[in-house]
């Protein structure tokens, strides 16, 4: 038995999913002609009241054209110092769009109104770049799945609006984030202009990622996807798994999340482990005692078929998901409470 805790992104479609990929009705969607890609993203779209909404392949590509649809070279975006626009999209920012990215140092990945504040640059000084852009991420990756209080969000924005900038939501995890907050998708949908969220994280789907904005942006952003060559033909039996992920593995993200609670508990009594961040989602980073080197609770675990991964520096994350069922971690519990260094 293999137990996989790398990523949420590990997950493989249920016997039920793969029937109802099967059975999708498809077209060509370059042509936006793909009924269960449209129907994807009108569902979407309704869920957070937003106007409409755009399939991509990854949620890097949806994030990026965000970035390039609010923002013209030269410009500037502001993000947390974590940011995965900035650590784990490969330099798109500054290759796709040529903008830098103003790092904000905020508290596990989140910002605050009054740090977003103090970063924009004056518009009137032409030596720095213009600012046009904030994005920030719920829940936060490199933050080990901390969730945005939303009243700060919704500060944030007025922020946004007093400086005449843009409003990007890298949601990769909103599932999560909303699941764990009890909050609405329509509370994020009336305060951003466009948010990406992704359907082959916590909710299991093999592939894919939806853009939402205005109808004006939308459009924008279909031509910019053909750009970075997003555009696929008969991909309603991707969609189709996304359309059953939302309805039928959006409220078991609580097991997820009660889980890598129930794993930091434990190593938080471990002589070998430092440090456990704090735990509100799926995502678990811990930190070894000074002695001890990472890769060798790594391999330790390897050697009991339980896979997670290294963050440097001392630092170790665990992700929960799907498939990682009650079996598996009472085995994995158990071999945690075990383990000796």
């Amino acid at each position: 038995m293999e137990i996989n805790l790398i990523s949420d992104t590990v997950t493989k479609p249920s016997n039920e999913m793969l029937q109802y990929m099967f059975n999708a009705k498809v077209g060509d969607d370059v042509y936006k002609q793909d009924p269960t890609v449209n129907d994807l993203e009108s569902a979407v779209a309704q869920l957070f009241g937003m106007e409409d909404a755009l399939f991509f392949p990854s949620g890097t590509m949806a994030n990026q054209t965000a970035i390039k649809l609010h923002t013209n070279p030269g410009e500037q975006v502001i993000c947390d110092k974590y940011s995965h626009i900035y650590h784990y999209e490969g330099g798109g920012a500054s290759f796709n769009s040529g903008v830098s990215c103003c790092l904000v140092d905020g508290k596990r990945g989140m910002i605050t109104a009054d740090l977003v504040k103090n970063a924009i640059n004056d518009p009137e000084f032409y030596h720095a770049p213009l600012t046009s852009l904030v994005s920030i991420e719920n829940t936060t990756n490199k933050g080990g799945g901390a969730c945005y209080d939303i009243l700060e969000l919704k500060k944030i924005k007025q922020v946004c609006i007093d400086n005449n900038l843009k409003y990007h939501l890298d949601g990769a995890r909103l599932w999560n984030a909303m699941v764990a907050k009890k909050q609405h998708p329509k509370q994020f949908g009336e305060l951003f202009d466009t948010i990406s969220v992704c359907l082959s994280k916590g909710l299991g789907a093999p592939i894919g990622s939806i853009l939402l904005g205005s109808k004006a942006d939308m459009k924008r952003a279909l031509r910019i996807r053909k750009i970075l060559g997003g555009g696929m033909r008969q991909s309603g039996y991707l969609a189709a798994a996304g359309m059953y992920a939302l309805q039928n593995n959006m409220l078991r993200l609580d097991d997820d999340h009660r889980r890598a609670k129930e794993l930091a508990e434990l190593l938080k009594t471990l002589s070998w482990v430092e440090k456990v961040e704090p735990v509100e989602t799926n995502i678990l980073i811990f930190s070894v005692r000074a002695s001890l080197e990472e890769k060798w609770v790594i391999e330790k675990l390897k050697q009991k078929n339980i896979y997670i991964s290294s963050m440097g520096h001392g630092k170790l994350r665990i992700v929960t998901h799907l498939d990682y069922r009650e079996v598996m971690h009472s085995y994995v519990l158990e071999t945690l409470s075990k383990m000796q260094f």
